[in-house]
């Protein structure tokens, strides 16, 4: 890339850096330092602003990234990612999303402990909550790397690397500082820049094509080298019956694992009431539908105006798939148009990147220290006392990702957020439904629950090809592949809830009937939430 591509890139960026650490000031001066304060915001945030910020924390990298890349290079099968991380949100409203907001305060363990032995409860859901969450953040860190990258013309893989350093060391300084009000504002300015970028592009997408969707899905497909198979579903998944039960694997974890990520959870806790919490979901419904209909328009784009050998070219995993397209669409390479096109979508992917990180390590760091650190200590800790220890462990958890995340800068990042999906949905959800629906369901069951699914999952991606024995693997020069599937869900979703269900029915502690009468009242009326 020309040095006009990245210093209007690298400005544009320094300006939403600016304006967010600006934000982020402003609030730290505001605080008040309350547990309420740092963790939800004081709960002050309306339907509409929680809605726009719930979009910002679930419109990742993964999906601007890695979901376009992924349809540009395997036509239907990549649009199977965008088609699942929309239904997974019919999941959280119907499911959980008025539930959850009545029955905690601050995390999930909360939503749990409410009527088991909070002690082992909260040590297993916070356990969870913060794999889950550095799995998550390890996707936004590859982000990163591929697009500087791509700025850099793929020359310095220094420059990659102390990419992930910043965007790791950003993390950590909007969330020490800022806490969620912080947090909030940076995701809804981050869901209003990323959705009017993508109407932009699909509107020139749209343009080149004379609006013609038939004309633009030909061409695509033509460019593709597949012909009409590009259209067809089973060009990644369609192979044998090991690709076929992948795909039902990544099916399963991304419809049901948004329910339990930590970082969209904690989000309904920002708002002073559960209709709130509801109106919240079908607000983000609306912004998150039109935005995955756009990446799809932007995916097949990609496919028949860049071509998905150059997108391959630039990077093997086609997480640079919406820049490249952004230059072309204005102009091409040399051109002023393709610069500053290129540039403004460059910038806003850092500040997708930037913004969900920072929601994810809130949710991390709340789990260590609202969950772990509390149980660990017997003790419940003073609420100034424990918001120290959140501050302290977003550092240890943005040293953990920026590692992780500079080993797997090689994996496409909707592949890499499947695999959070899969744990999430594998330990998270299972105890959160037995939770809050089942009058039965005991404490053995619950940690059960949750290492039951946890420690599989786990296991499984270890064992899978994507840590070995392949060459897109992260250790491609050893072979320990024992399971076949990419992506675990299929086997350690069902394992968590038979797991659970295992454990309450051979449990000898009998269930508490009061509390569980108590829970369901609040769960459904809102009496006595906080």
């Amino acid at each position: 890339m020309s040095g006009h591509h990245q210093t209007l890139a690298l400005l544009l960026f320094s300006a939403f850096v600016a304006v967010t650490l600006a934000i982020t000031t402003w609030v730290s001066r505001n605080r008040h330092g309350s547990a309420e304060e740092f963790y939800a915001g004081g709960r002050l945030f309306s339907p509409m602003e929680n809605g726009f910020a719930l979009s910002g924390d679930y419109m990742s990298a993964a999906s601007f990234l890695g979901v376009t890349g992924l349809i540009s290079l395997y036509g239907y099968d990549g649009l199977l990612y965008a088609v699942g991380f929309l239904v997974a949100w019919l999941v959280v409203l119907f499911l959980v999303a008025e539930l959850v907001r009545n029955c905690g305060r601050f995390t999930l363990a909360d939503v749990v402990a409410a009527r088991m032995d909070e002690r082992p409860v909260r040590i297993a859901a916070g356990t969870s909550s913060v794999v889950v969450s550095v799995l998550y953040l390890v996707a936004q860190m590859v982000g990163a790397g591929s697009l500087v990258s791509l700025l850099l013309g793929g020359t310095s893989d220094a420059a990659r690397n102390w990419t992930v350093i910043g965007v790791g060391a950003l993390m950590v300084i909007y969330v020490s500082m800022g806490g969620m009000r912080a947090t909030t504002w940076i995701q809804i300015v981050k869901a209003v820049l990323l959705i009017g970028g993508a109407v932009v592009l699909t509107v020139l997408v749209l343009m080149r094509f004379h609006g013609d969707i038939n004309d633009l899905l030909r061409s695509a497909a033509r460019c593709s080298g597949h012909g009409t198979a590009f259209l067809a579903p089973g060009l990644k998944y369609g192979g044998d019956w090991t690709a076929r039960f992948d795909f039902m694997s990544l099916g399963l974890a991304l419809v049901l694992g948004t329910a339990g990520l930590p970082h969209i959870l904690s989000r309904f806790y920002t708002v002073p009431t559960a209709r709130a919490a509801r109106r919240s979901v079908v607000w983000s419904i609306g912004l998150i539908g039109g935005f995955y209909l756009m990446t799809i328009v932007l995916g097949f784009g990609a496919a028949a105006v860049v071509g998905p050998e150059a997108v391959r070219g630039s990077n093997a995993a086609g997480n640079t798939a919406v820049p490249l397209l952004a230059l072309d669409l204005g102009g091409g390479a040399d051109s002023t148009g393709g610069t500053v096109l290129f540039a403004v979508v460059a910038a806003i992917a850092f500040a997708t990147i930037l913004a969900v990180v920072a929601g994810v390590t809130l949710a991390s760091s709340a789990a260590v220290a609202h969950d772990l650190y509390a149980s660990l200590r017997r003790r419940r800790a003073k609420p100034h006392g424990e918001v120290a220890v959140a501050r302290v462990a977003s550092v240890g958890i943005g040293v953990i990702a920026i590692a992780l995340g500079l080993l797997a800068r090689d994996l496409n990042v909707a592949f890499l957020v499947g695999l959070a999906f899969a744990v999430a949905a594998s330990a998270n959800l299972p105890v959160l439904l037995y939770s809050l629906f089942w009058r039965s369901f005991t404490t053995r069951g619950a940690v059960w629950a949750v290492y039951g699914g946890l420690v599989p999952s786990l296991l499984l991606v270890l064992l899978s090809p994507v840590v070995s024995g392949s060459p897109e693997s992260l250790f491609p020069g050893v072979d320990f592949q024992y399971f076949p599937l990419q992506n675990p869900g299929l086997v350690s979703i069902p394992l968590g809830f038979l797991v659970g269900w295992l454990g309450t029915v051979t449990s000898s502690e009998p269930p508490d009937e009061a509390k569980h009468a108590e829970i369901e009242v609040r769960a459904l009326t809102g009496a006595g939430a906080v």
